[in-house]
């Protein structure tokens, strides 16, 4: 197995070599650089995972040091060295950039810790880097797949938020992915070798929910014949996915507040507290305001969940990915079913762009696999397909629809608001949407505003 490197910056030789020998001990390999000239020098040539340097240093400092890291290696991880009397410093070097600092004389407990840590964080950024090469070369992330801008702003919140602990509250009509989602944070989050445990709250009858989330001692109810852990309990250390959170019961969800706020539970029937350390992703394919309206979602529940919210488009709002969607699946399907089919013939892929697909990309799966169970030839054919059914499927706030008989300049406008609805206002954002400069926006909205007033 390769070690991975850390590079050791200090004036003093004592202290350098000393790091050295300790943090090779731990089976890293090391090198050492007695000013931030030299390491800089060396960056290129050893490939360091990790930059451990002193702060105070003659000629170029840690900081100087960690400024010009930032600018040409901005992945590479530094840990900041200092005297106590230099703490407000090396406070600043955080704002900068640096991972963490520790005073001298440097705890080697700690030292070791945020080693591991540097390293956890690099083989995340790594993940992801991977995830934007497969983005950019096949339209996936995950298992997601996609390359249209609903989808590319579903990536972009992805990556933003699954390196955090913050709770995440995924919404979208049934069939969107929504799990999909949530396992994509996981994967891409420092919890990823704990477990990802899923519950359907909407498919767990309202007398045995709490048993199943929180767990229950024997004899706390009728049947209950034996001990038994609830999901949280399982999910200790890793991520929970509570699909349908509207549909819990209530009282459960004043529970499940308490869970998030203070991180403790008790089985039912027990009177001890287990701490937890859980990460939560929440799923509804309901409105949320208005599941909070009409009393099926708890106001504080909602608001502890919703940290960020992450929206799944319905499949007919981006029918330009079922191209790529038909692809990935039917390569799974094949897997699945020890099959060697191509794809679809021309004719039924027309058919997919035309069908509304309430059922979203469950539906689509679901066609794929019995037409792939009963293709017998390379593609699958108009014969092979099941009937799609025409349902009226309601339109998305997010839909824009632009009458027949409108002129581009009209199409173009109405489009300009409705992006700036859904960004809320934040003409950057929907700048980037739309795929123009934010000046060009800017004249256009200023160009309206005066027809408005002539």
């Amino acid at each position: 197995m390769t070690r991975e490197k850390v590079l050791i910056v200090d004036d003093e030789t004592s202290a350098r070599t000393g790091l050295a020998s300790l943090i090779s001990s731990w089976n890293y390999k090391t090198e050492s650089a007695e000013d931030g000239e030299k390491a800089l020098t060396l960056i290129p040539q050893f490939e360091p995972a990790v930059v451990v340097t002193d702060l105070i240093m003659p000629g170029m400092d840690g900081m100087t040091l960690l400024r010009k890291i930032k600018e040409d290696y901005s992945d590479l991880t530094v840990i900041m060295l200092t005297a106590q009397a230099s703490v407000d410093t090396a406070v600043a070097a955080i704002k900068e950039g640096a991972y963490d600092y520790l005073e001298k004389p440097v705890d080697h407990t700690r030292l070791r810790i945020l080693l591991e840590k540097c390293l956890e964080r690099k083989r995340t950024l790594n993940e992801v880097q991977l995830l934007k090469s497969q983005l950019k070369h096949y339209g996936a992330f995950g298992e997601l797949v996609g390359a249209s801008r609903q989808m590319q702003e579903v990536y972009r919140l992805i990556e933003m938020v699954a390196p955090s602990t913050a709770s995440v509250l995924v919404t979208g009509e049934s069939g969107t992915g929504k799990e999909l989602v949530a396992r994509t944070i996981h994967q891409l989050s420092k919890r990823k070798d704990g477990p990802f445990i899923a519950i359907n709250c909407s498919a767990i009858p309202e007398t045995l929910i709490e048993s199943e989330i929180f767990g229950h001692e024997k004899g706390a109810f009728t049947g209950a014949l034996e001990r038994r852990l609830g999901c949280f309990e399982l999910a200790n250390g890793g991520t929970i996915f509570l699909d349908e959170i509207a549909e819990m019961p209530v009282g459960t969800q004043s529970k499940l507040l308490r869970v998030i706020e203070e991180r403790k539970y008790r089985r039912l029937g027990s009177k001890n507290e287990i701490d937890v350390d859980v990460r939560i992703v929440a799923a509804t394919n309901k409105q949320p305001l208005k599941a909070v309206e009409v009393g099926e979602l708890r106001n504080d529940l909602y608001y502890r969940l919703n940290v960020v919210a992450i929206a799944l488009p319905p499949l007919r709002e981006h029918p330009e990915d079922i191209p790529a969607l038909t692809e990935a699946l039917v390569g799974q399907l094949n897997s699945k079913h020890g099959k060697a089919i191509k794809g679809v013939s021309d004719k039924v892929m027309k058919t997919f762009l035309t069908h509304n697909w309430p059922g979203n990309v469950r539906e689509l799966r679901n066609v794929l696999e019995r037409s792939l169970i009963l293709c017998q030839s390379d593609l699958i054919d108009e014969g092979h397909l099941p009937t799609l059914e025409q349902r009226d499927v309601p339109q998305s706030a997010n839909a824009l629809t632009i009458p027949v008989g409108s002129t581009v300049e009209e199409a173009e406008k109405r489009l300009i608001h409705k992006t700036l609805e859904f960004t809320n206002n934040n003409k950057t954002r929907a700048a980037e949407i739309l795929g123009i400069s934010l000046k060009t926006l800017h004249n256009k909205l200023n160009l309206y505003d005066a027809e408005a007033q002539n």
